[in-house]
């Protein structure tokens, strides 16, 4: 595991505003966020699928979210942000708002992205083979809209003995009321 994580940092690519002790140092980001094309959906999925082309993708989302949820990219560790979150809700997709992790099953994983035991629901995501750095790992997707959310491992905490590593920029988070 030591080595697929040197490998696989040396493929991380830099998309996100970089916060270290309080000094944040923006990247240039082509167009402002936007969250008025979401709908948060709390529950689990009704199988209704949301498809869009990669040019309405590209109007409804930033550069990054584009990058990571339509691309497969995936943000530098330790800079997300929502990895240091502590409060309590839902983390949504954020390009079509489904419910995918409520932060009661959130942990600290020591990886340097957001983590998770288990998902909202099991329908809500989805799993596919991923060998795109010479091994074999297990990509993680909304099911709903088909994003990029990040990968799960078998190192996780009990009850599931599940790691759902993900990226912050995949998700917007709705705090309980």
């Amino acid at each position: 595991m030591a080595l697929a994580g040197a490998a696989f940092s040396a493929f991380v690519l830099d998309v996100s505003p970089v916060s270290v002790a309080g000094h944040v140092e923006t990247l240039p980001t082509p167009k402002p966020q936007s969250v008025a094309h979401l709908t948060f959906t709390e529950g689990e999925f009704d199988g209704k699928t949301v498809v869009k082309s990669e040019e309405e993708w590209k109007r409804l989302l930033t550069g990054d979210e584009f990058h990571i949820l339509r691309e497969e990219g995936t943000e530098r560790p330790y800079t997300g942000s929502l990895l240091n979150n502590k409060k309590v809700g839902t983390y949504h997709c954020a390009a079509c708002g489904l419910a995918l992790f409520k932060s009661s099953t959130k942990y600290d994983s020591q990886t340097g992205w957001p983590s998770f035991y288990q998902p909202f629901s099991k329908k809500n995501v989805t799993e596919k083979s991923d060998k795109t750095l010479g091994e074999e790992r297990i990509e993680v997707e909304c099911a709903r809209c088909g994003g990029h959310l990040g990968h799960v491992f078998d190192d996780g905490p009990q009850p599931t003995g599940l790691r759902y590593c993900m990226n912050s920029v995949s998700l917007k988070f709705k705090a309980a009321k």
